[in-house]
């Protein structure tokens, strides 16, 4: 009896559902190249499905498995083909397209079973119906945790848990077709069916969970070291406020060693009493005056960091032209830009460390512009220059800046050439320079 339900099930149905279900996640996930080719790596995809699905057919019961992996790995090869991911995304989204193509087969298989002695031509369009139907159904729930040509990255633990699902969902739904001899196995035709139906549609449910999960885990993790990163910079703004006061207090303070200069009459006594004002005085002597208090904070501090670690920073800026922009927006701007150019020079001898910071009025614009020497190697990722630290809480630097120019409506562009590497903050003028 197995036999023969095994036997009636219609190779070309299943690859189509494999073809469909892979298509699902082409037309969500970012393509590797134009469509042209896309849809070109699709059709050869689908004539390989139809080839292994209907070789398998010709093979005996024994040597199922082997077929369906054969078929398995057409499904990666098509969607490592067609989409920007790695091979371990690639074989994250193909276990989750396997469970949703056995689920859109077995709809269709249980139901075509059911109504065994409706005409042809009825069985024909309800097929058309119940495949359309599922994938755009699919379609439409990946849509709302998969955002439309985004790359999608995923770990190893996420693939090795997809993997596990899918293999179980696989063997218990299609055990009764093995054996009868087990206690979870079905013994008559529609019972069969129903619970690899059941199975399946459990074992979907439990994908999809499992990447709703995965995706609330990664929007927390990325919100607590955006909201670190800025904490960090505001009380960075703060310890930069409270040297500028310490710095204006010593200034305060000069006219009185002034006067005991000039009250002393000895001039050893005189010169070493200069000697220790200068000294006490020398940590402050890059302090920065730019028109814009929180510019001025940020600028200081970083020169102080700059000098300790041998960089020549050169700048000019008119602060001025940031007076629309928020403290928080101005240090998340100008301090990781100098957070990133100081630490690729870290990369390079003493005497090789240099950057530029300037800030100027151009046009209509505000051309915020840091440029630093580095050691000419870039770390990318589709398409994108990302950070060479590992770990978590690492590579927010250049989002944050990008965010807070897009709140102005303003952009970020860079560039990296053998030795220099830039990094530009285009503003709308009239936006960043209005007082707030």
């Amino acid at each position: 009896m197995n036999e023969l339900y095994v036997a009636d099930i219609p190779r070309s149905f299943t690859a189509v559902a494999e073809w469909g279900a892979c298509f699902v996640f082409v037309l969500i996930v970012a393509r590797r190249a134009s469509w042209w080719i896309t849809a070109a790596a699709s059709a050869a995809g689908l004539l390989a499905l139809l080839v292994v699905q209907e070789a398998a057919g010709r093979l005996s019961l024994a040597l199922w498995i082997p077929g369906m992996l054969a078929a398995v790995l057409v499904m990666f090869a098509m969607l490592y083909a067609t989409l920007r991911v790695s091979p371990v995304t690639a074989g994250y989204l193909t276990a989750r397209a396997f469970v949703l193509a056995e689920l859109t087969a077995s709809i269709n298989w249980q139901l075509d079973r059911f109504y065994l002695d409706a005409p042809a031509e009825v069985k024909a369009a309800m097929t058309v119906v119940i495949y359309g139907g599922m994938l755009g159904l699919a379609w439409l729930a990946e849509r709302r945790h998969l955002v439309r040509g985004e790359v999608v990255e995923v770990g190893y633990a996420d693939l090795v848990a997809a993997l596990s699902i899918a293999t179980a969902t696989f063997i218990i739904s299609n055990l009764s077709f093995v054996t009868t001899a087990t206690p979870f196995s079905g013994r008559i035709g529609h019972e069969i069916l129903y619970i690899r139906t059941l199975v399946d549609l459990c074992g979907y449910i439990a994908l999809y969970v499992q990447h709703e999960v995965r995706r609330g885990f990664q929007a927390r993790r990325e919100a607590d070291a955006m909201a670190r990163l800025l904490t960090s910079q505001h009380q960075q703004y703060e310890m930069s406020r409270r040297t500028i006061d310490e710095v204006n207090r010593k200034y305060h303070d000069m006219k009185h060693h002034l006067d005991a200069i000039r009250a002393e009459q000895d001039p050893q006594s005189r010169l070493r009493i200069l000697d220790d004002l200068e000294t006490s005085i020398r940590d402050y002597a890059t302090q920065v005056r730019t028109g814009n208090d929180v510019l001025d904070a940020v600028l200081t501090a970083k020169l102080m960091y700059a000098r300790e670690q041998s960089i020549h920073v050169a700048t000019v800026a008119d602060g001025r032209l940031l007076a629309g922009l928020r403290p928080l927006d101005i240090t998340a701007i100008a301090g990781n830009a100098l957070d990133n150019a100081f630490e690729a020079t870290a990369r390079l001898p003493e005497s090789q460390r240099m950057v530029k910071f300037s800030l100027f009025a151009h046009d209509d614009f505000v051309m915020l512009r840091v440029e630093n020497t580095f050691d000419g190697h870039l770390r990318r990722r589709d398409g994108r220059i990302v950070t060479r630290k590992v770990g978590d809480g690492h590579g927010y630097g250049l989002r944050n800046i990008e965010a807070a120019a897009e709140t102005y409506g303003g952009s970020v562009s860079v560039d990296g050439g053998a030795e220099w590497f830039s990094l530009r903050v285009l503003l709308p003028r009239d936006v960043a320079a209005a007082a707030r």
